[in-house]
């Protein structure tokens, strides 16, 4: 019997990507992918690389006789979605916004009908590394962001050792991670043969890292100090993160590997990784180097997929108890 999806959001980056990957799942029936704006019209009309692939089109309907919505909206556009549709709490959520991701904005409650009572739903934070179990039983799953998720998983072997300090991290994205929508830093005039730093030390993403990080090692003291860069690529995120530790690099190395040793797409590499390594595949790789008491832990993702859609339908298969790897057995396009 094969799981019932629904879209809503389904003509940016992040909509495109995830319905590559369903109409590929084995285990998917994708029912309906809602776009207001392109109701009516072929999906390979926006996802051109879609022709011959898919003959669904977009629609403004909503139809509850599905098992998972994914919501593949803008930020703060998820919990007014949640707001305005009241949704049978039978149907499991997937939010890749970041509506529900902090702890303090992680419960939802619907404000009902006359016909219909309110509904609280409660989001756990879909990060597998962290979160494995607590997704496997959950209704409700908040996505992690994309700069969140490369961070993260540098550190959270560090947290659990309860070894980690403040952290001094850089990281450089794609122009996808922008979103589709055109902006002042996302032309390619702009953005060709250029890299810029933004929201140095205030990137929204540092909350939810700093959550998961204190989940682990409890210390709300620990500090992580962000600069991010926009780079001349499409996409991908490459990312170094700096902390101080005086234990001996094979032993900060057997850490990583213990942490990671059960994870299906995290793997620490003996050896300098590469952003070409993981662009299109759902893994994430990471390389430690040490010199005095310092540590650079350099950890890289493709924002789309470990980032946010793959992600997301890693999570759908452990709500569902299926294989983790379906459907993201996926190969980079190494040369």
């Amino acid at each position: 019997m094969k799981i019932k999806v629904g879209i809503i959001g389904g003509a940016g980056y992040t909509g495109g990507e995830l319905i590559r990957l369903l109409i590929n799942h084995p285990q998917v029936e994708i029912c309906f992918i809602n776009s207001s704006s392109n109701a009516g019209n072929n999906v390979s009309k926006v996802h051109a690389d879609l022709v011959g692939e898919t003959d669904l089109k977009f629609s403004s309907e909503l139809n509850e006789d599905i098992d998972v919505l994914f919501l593949c909206v803008g930020h703060g556009d998820a919990k007014k979605f949640l707001e305005a549709n009241n949704i049978s709490d039978k149907i499991k959520i997937i939010d890749l916004s970041q509506d529900f991701r902090l702890s303090s904005g992680s419960s939802f409650k619907s404000p009902g009908t006359s016909n219909q009572k309110p509904v609280t739903r409660n989001f756990i934070y879909g990060l597998p590394e962290l979160n494995r179990s607590a997704i496997q039983t959950a209704n409700n799953i908040a996505n992690p962001g994309c700069f969140a998720t490369a961070i993260q998983l540098g550190l959270l072997p560090l947290a659990n050792a309860g070894v980690l300090g403040d952290v001094y991290t850089t990281g450089i994205t794609g122009s996808t991670g922008a979103g589709q929508s055109l902006s002042n830093t996302s032309h390619f005039s702009w953005r060709a043969n250029n890299i810029s730093a933004y929201k140095t030390l205030q990137h929204q993403h540092i909350h939810e890292i700093h959550q998961s990080l204190i989940q682990l090692q409890d210390n709300d003291g620990l500090h992580v100090h962000f600069v991010p860069w926009r780079g001349d690529f499409t996409r991908g995120i490459y990312v170094s993160s700096v902390v101080d530790t005086s234990l001996p690099l094979e032993e900060v190395k057997q850490i990583f590997k213990d942490y990671y040793k059960d994870a299906a797409f995290t793997f620490v590499s003996d050896t300098m990784i590469d952003l070409k390594q993981v662009v299109n595949t759902n893994k994430c790789l990471i390389h430690i180097e040490k010199q005095g008491n310092k540590i650079a832990i350099h950890s890289t993702i493709d924002n789309l997929l470990k980032g946010a859609s793959g992600q997301a339908l890693q999570n759908m298969n452990l709500i569902f108890n299926i294989e983790e790897t379906t459907g993201l057995k996926l190969k980079a396009n190494y040369f």
